[in-house]
């Protein structure tokens, strides 16, 4: 699986020109690292026993001219010695600047849950952004554009439909606020909209977070996952509630 997850990652790394690589040399202050690790656990025993972990690891590189954004994470839930859901994700997305708003990105996914339906989910797609808001506390508000393609394959167990390949269009939205120096929201808006008669999915991610102590905080997230149309035995939209421990760097 790890090996799966990793393939179409390091591909769209190497999309990213070498000119990368001599920026930096140019200016050792340019290129600048942050990200942040998350995780949280739910156990019960006694008359119901139930297990939930979901975790994160999101980083962002940046120089003068890219800003790169690389993200994984994984969410496992057992009811009763049961498994319930189990589900490992990334994305790597390239952003070659064209100045301090506008972008072009370059943007490789892949996801594998064991209860949606499908054996195997990913995608590439590239198109236009621009960060048009933006404040001097990181604030921000940006939107992108763009086209792509994507391999949704169905799980071998399915007994009806078919694989979903082809291109799509991408509709994008990121609001980052921070209410104070300790405290942010951020709301995610995605859309993928086939155009060769495929699924249109949707998804909202809303989460918002408070520092602890230091560099450790509590965040709350709240995920809608929308799917047109999915493999037999398996709803149209799914939801998900985390809170986790989140340590930024």
């Amino acid at each position: 699986m790890k090996k799966a997850l990793l393939t179409p990652l390091v591909a769209v790394c190497c999309a990213a020109p070498l000119s990368h690589a001599a920026d930096t040399d140019l200016d050792s202050n340019a290129d600048h690292w942050s990200g942040s690790a998350e995780l949280g656990v739910v156990a019960t025993s006694g008359n119901t026993e139930t297990n939930n972990l979901n975790g994160a690891i999101n980083l962002t590189q940046e120089s003068v001219q890219w800003r790169t954004d690389y993200s994984l994470s994984s969410l496992y839930s057992s009811s009763e010695s049961e498994t319930t859901a189990e589900r490992y994700s990334g994305f790597v997305q390239a952003n070659y600047k064209f100045d301090t708003e506008q972008f072009w990105y370059v943007r490789g996914a892949y996801e594998k849950d064991r209860f949606s339906g499908y054996r195997s989910k990913g995608s590439t797609s590239t198109g236009y952004g621009n960060r048009f808001w933006q404040q001097a506390d990181d604030s921000y508000l940006e939107a992108s554009f763009g086209v792509g393609y994507r391999d949704f394959a169905i799980d071998e167990d399915s007994v009806d439909g078919e694989s979903d390949r082809g291109s799509f269009v991408r509709l994008a939205g990121t609001f980052e606020k921070h209410f104070t120096p300790t405290s942010l929201f951020r709301q995610e808006l995605n859309s993928e909209i086939s155009t060769s008669g495929g699924n249109t999915v949707n998804e909202s991610i809303s989460s918002i977070q408070a520092s602890i102590v230091d560099n450790l905080a509590m965040k709350l997230a709240y995920k809608v996952k929308y799917t047109s149309d999915v493999p037999s035995d398996t709803d149209t939209t799914d939801t998900e509630t985390t809170a986790s421990v989140l340590y930024s760097f």
